[in-house]
């Protein structure tokens, strides 16, 4: 791009997210001028460092709302925000020099426009000598393993010293996997480098974060995720505490919110045994079904497909030599569900290198591995993809097996229909498949098998021997709760757990962010949005964050 180009878009840039910051400052003012709090009611503290730098994202924008409509009900909301408080940060990393630091003036003054009118207590950064001598010289695998309790007169709070160790490395491991964009790490330096800073701002996040809660005992703190380093150690440390501990992600349905007192990313999710879904509810599933199966479809924001093509000739006629055909869906491999998924494998490759086995052990049956659309989304590329493995272990040259790469537009609907059984790791596909009607073997723990949806064996010998049983079947007989549960589950997710924030945010014009939309403070009032309602009595009152059956409907 010239220079000249640069400049405009950077100029028209930073116009667009002053104009929103603007919005944001006048609404947020309006709120400050209706806010009286009870000194009787302990506050609420938010902390989301890891979901914005600029600009305003959707989970930045479920906070900031939450946040005010506490405020109008006479709750005390404190933000915890970080002022250059981390030497390296999750977001703020450049994967292409770690040693550049975050650019935490630019994250500094857009915490300034979100909580103008809110208090916000600011953490910055402050080295611990005895901390970094003892990450100095550790491996890869020692950091990973990194427990530690600050020394005596380290922290001013006594409770900090006397808890558990800190498990820094392993609340550290899900973002480093996640900014690499790899699951297997390389013991070299630069990694040890990103380690040690990510350590050392975790321990910062820990100290500061329990001094705020031992200065004002929080009835709730709310988190960004859960899963990235700053926000998993402020939830270790106020879990430690027995304080309520919420964690928010995107919802399943466009502008909605998922909240939950357990690991967001996890999405635990009850569904009452006795929920059966009425017939008006059974036409909007199918309708929300109808949509997805042609592709039209989005994830936090992201379009995947811009058009889903069907089979074509030459996989029909290749695939009519095969006596049946059998799709492989995969995941991306650092992504913040995978730890909650490596129950029965260590990690998804693992699985992969068993249905390796099984697809050599067949050749009378079509393998179709299809990679995740996720692993070459612009920005997020995958550093250990699908296509990676495929080169590697030669699976390419298999006559019995076609890999289908992220960026091909093919229809994985039209290939389940044809299929004798589908493998997943824990990919939604499964639950979908299974409401398709469609035997679904899983070999990840997925959203979906807290309830019985698909065949889930227990441990890598009984995946493959149930996958031996499945090919060898003439039929594979398929519970009838399966696809009743699957159902289920899927309704609960689209159309209760999957909170609206729609009536407030919309799509920015910079790409990957939101705008508020205009309307009176007043829309924030429990008593006008189920929304609000549901997070003020989930927050305050431990009710479930669900939608009523009545706004279902």
């Amino acid at each position: 791009m010239p220079k000249t180009s640069q400049l405009v878009e950077i100029v028209r840039q930073r116009y667009n997210r002053t104009r929103v910051n603007l919005q944001i400052n006048r609404f947020a003012s309006q709120v400050n001028l209706h806010t009286h709090p009870n000194p009787a009611l302990k506050p609420v503290v938010f902390f989301n460092a890891s979901t914005r730098l600029v600009g305003v994202s959707l989970n930045a924008a479920f906070a900031l709302l939450t946040s005010w409509a506490l405020r109008l009900q006479k709750v005390p909301v404190v933000q915890f925000v970080c002022k250059a408080g981390m030497s390296r940060c999750v977001l703020g990393t450049d994967r292409n020099d770690f040693s550049k630091p975050p650019p935490c003036q630019a994250c500094i003054a857009q915490s300034r426009w979100l909580y103008s009118s809110a208090l916000a207590i600011p953490f910055t950064v402050q080295t611990e000598a005895h901390l970094n001598d003892l990450l100095r010289d550790l491996s890869l695998n020692r950091l990973m393993e990194f427990e530690y309790q600050p020394p005596a007169g380290a922290a001013t709070n006594s409770n900090i010293i006397t808890s558990p160790l800190l498990p820094l490395g392993n609340l550290v491991l899900p973002s480093i996997r996640w900014v690499l964009r790899r699951h297997h790490l390389l013991d070299d330096e630069p990694t040890r480098f990103l380690y040690r800073e990510y350590i050392l701002s975790a321990n910062r996040v820990a100290q500061e974060f329990s001094t705020l809660l031992d200065n004002i005992d929080p009835q709730a703190v709310i988190l960004f995720n859960g899963q990235f380093f700053p926000e998993a150690t402020a939830r270790w440390v106020s879990i430690q505490r027995g304080i309520r501990t919420i964690t928010h992600e995107v919802g399943l349905q466009p502008f909605s919110a998922f909240f939950t007192t357990g690991e967001a990313t996890a999405y635990p999710l009850h569904v009452p045994g006795d929920f059966e879904l009425s017939e008006a509810q059974n036409n909007r599933l199918d309708a929300y079904l109808s949509q997805r199966f042609q592709g039209q479809f989005s994830m936090a924001g992201v379009r995947f497909w811009p058009e889903m093509k069907g089979l074509d000739a030459s996989f029909l006629q290749k695939a009519a030599a095969f006596k049946q055909i059998v799709p492989v869906f995969t995941n991306v491999i650092f992504d913040t569900s995978q730890p909650h998924s490596n129950l029965i494998f260590p990690h998804m490759f693992a699985w992969l290198d068993l249905v390796l086995e099984i697809v050599r052990n067949h050749p009378e049956t079509l393998f179709v591995v299809r990679a995740h659309p996720d692993e070459a989304r612009p920005g997020k590329a995958s550093q250990e993809s699908v296509s990676q493995w495929v080169t590697q272990n030669l699976a390419g040259s298999l006559t019995n097996l076609v890999f289908v790469d992220s960026d091909q537009p093919l229809s994985s609907y039209e290939l389940i229909q044809r299929s004798k059984f589908v493998m997943v790791y824990n990919s939604t596909i499964g639950l979908e498949a299974s409401i398709m009607g469609v035997p679904v073997l899983c070999a990840g723990r997925a959203r979906f098998t807290q309830l019985p949806t698909v065949f889930f064996p227990a441990t890598p010998q009984e995946y493959f021997q149930q996958a031996d049983s499945f090919l060898a079947a003439e039929v594979i007989s398929i519970p009838p709760d399966f696809k009743r549960n699957a159902r289920r589950f899927l309704y609960y997710q689209l159309y209760r757990s999957s909170l609206p924030f729609g009536d407030y945010v919309q799509t920015s014009i910079m790409p990957g962010f939101v705008s508020l939309r205009s309307f009176p403070w007043q829309r924030l009032s429990p008593d006008i949005s189920p929304t609000i309602r549901i997070l003020l009595d989930g927050i305050l009152q431990g009710k479930p964050f669900l939608l009523d059956n009545d706004n279902s409907d």
